[in-house]
């Protein structure tokens, strides 16, 4: 089984994404030739038995996988470009909820709170203001803040001002991301401030 906590560095991320995406090779032979109501009930009750969460069901392994999937490609984008100043990522995999935020991040400069997940885009708002309060609540000390969240979700438009987060949205499939608002110049700025 996974481990729920992981600390991911530019040394250790493209291995854990290749690991974890090769595990995810095997998954879906469950479910092959079911149909109907043998096919809902294998989805959402039967256990997966593979993969990197074995003791769950197809359903809700997806919905783990797929928030991971964001963590670890949003995650690469922040360590290999440098978004924000940190060396190393605290995550937190399986909506395990362990730790008090999916991703924590420090150092002598500053401290890094975040939210993730992988969502609809019909169920997007719910959880983005969900993690936002969360955020604003739990977090309001830290110096930044922010939400990540798979690139389809909040369709064609992203607010750009959600409480002084950044909200990230991930391409799972390509590894890129977008930053509301940009953080172009904020590694000039902690620079300059410290």
């Amino acid at each position: 089984m996974r481990q729920p906590v992981r600390n991911l560095t530019i040394e250790n991320i493209d291995s854990i994404t290749q690991a974890f995406t090769q595990e995810l090779a095997t998954i879906g032979g469950s479910i092959v030739g079911k149909s109907g109501i043998p096919l809902m009930l294998a989805l959402k009750r039967d256990r997966l038995g593979h993969g990197p969460y074995p003791d769950v069901s197809l359903f809700e392994a997806a919905n783990r996988i797929m928030s991971d999937l964001v963590i670890l490609h949003g995650i690469a984008a922040l360590l290999k470009n440098k978004h924000f100043p940190f060396d190393e990522y605290i995550v937190e995999f399986g909506n395990e909820n362990r730790r008090a935020f999916d991703i924590q991040a420090f150092s002598p400069i500053g401290s890094l709170a975040g939210e993730a997940f992988n969502a609809a885009p019909s169920y997007f708002n719910n959880k983005k203001n969900s993690a936002l309060k969360k955020l604003q609540t739990k977090a309001a000390n830290e110096h930044y803040r922010i939400i990540m969240f798979n690139a389809e979700a909040p369709g064609k438009t992203i607010t750009p001002d959600v409480g002084g987060a950044f909200q990230i949205a991930v391409d799972i499939a390509t590894g890129t991301v977008d930053i509301t608002p940009p953080t172009a110049g904020l590694m000039d700025r902690v620079t300059e401030q410290s």
